[in-house]
């Protein structure tokens, strides 16, 4: 009898190489692009409905979250002068180069937004910048989960169908949460029910992304990918049901709420991040799946 073979690389090697993106910079900036997107759409909205504490938070949230997302991506660059000459070209097949004329773009008209907002000036240009700043948010909020999806470093590549909405969603929910968290209660329905949108959406999108994926899910649910998945689905699972029930009640629920959702989008970025950095380390995430699908495709063509 021929013992049943088990797979296994080159001294255990892995198959590709690594990401070098480093933490906290690279899903510190996933969450704060995320955060900085969504924000502006709900600024937007609270200004159209007359919420004038809530549009500022929004907006203020917005641009120093995009700021400080800024920072983070140019330190783990290492220099300025390498995300600058992201912008020397224009290549709509590259979501890193079309996400760097995103974040630049929508970090000029959210800093416009936020400062006309808060000094009260130009208002036709606050008009202009806010609504500016919303139409781009969704962009920024989501092509990060197409360019982690672009890579060949399995626990990304395979969640591409839902990846880019895991990160929008998750970005809605941090933006309502921080809107829970500070603005006045009495303002905070449109944050309310963005992040109860938005939190429902990232568990079902997770949860989706995961089911389809199949082996190459698996690192979600091990070592620190593992116990930031847990965290996300719990903190955004108390988070949403929290602002659904009694968020409009009590300002010290609707602080509690929102700082859960917050943490818990957070923990998302953080488990999707290690989840790769698991997945390229780990050589039968590469091959195993790739011998599974060949296979298959041999099958059908029989």
């Amino acid at each position: 009898m021929v013992p049943v073979a088990t797979f296994d690389s080159y001294y255990g090697r892995p198959v590709i190489k690594s990401p070098v993106w480093r933490s906290p910079d690279i899903p510190g900036y996933l969450f704060l692009g995320g955060l900085a997107g969504a924000s502006s759409v709900l600024g937007a909205g609270a200004s159209l409905t007359g919420r004038p504490a809530l549009a500022r938070v929004a907006k203020v949230s917005s641009a120093l979250s995009t700021a400080l997302g800024g920072v983070a991506l140019v330190h783990d660059l290492g220099r300025p002068a390498r995300f600058l000459n992201m912008l020397r070209v224009v290549k709509p097949t590259s979501p890193m180069n079309v996400g760097s004329w995103i974040l630049s773009t929508y970090g000029a008209a959210t800093a416009v937004a936020a400062g006309t907002d808060v000094t009260g000036l130009f208002p036709r240009v606050a008009r202009v910048s806010t609504v500016s700043a919303a139409v781009l948010g969704p962009f920024l909020a989501s092509y990060t989960g197409a360019l982690l999806a672009d890579t060949a470093v399995p626990a990304w590549h395979d969640g591409h169908r839902e990846m880019p909405f895991v990160f929008a969603a998750s970005g809605a929910a941090a933006a309502g949460g921080l809107g829970m968290l500070a603005a006045p209660l009495a303002q905070t329905g449109p944050a309310r029910r963005m992040a109860v949108i938005g939190g429902t959406c990232e568990l079902a999108a997770l949860v989706a992304m995961r089911r389809r994926m199949g082996l190459t899910a698996e690192p979600y649910r091990d070592g620190r990918a593992g116990s930031y998945t847990r965290a996300a689905e719990v903190l955004g699972l108390v988070g949403t049901a929290g602002a659904a029930i009694a968020g409009r009640r009590s300002r010290a629920v609707a602080a509690a709420c929102g700082l859960a959702l917050l943490t818990g989008s957070a923990a998302t970025r953080w488990a999707v991040f290690h989840a790769g950095l698991q997945s390229a380390a780990d050589p039968r995430y590469t091959v195993e799946p790739q011998r599974r699908r060949l296979a298959a495709h041999h099958h059908i063509v029989a």
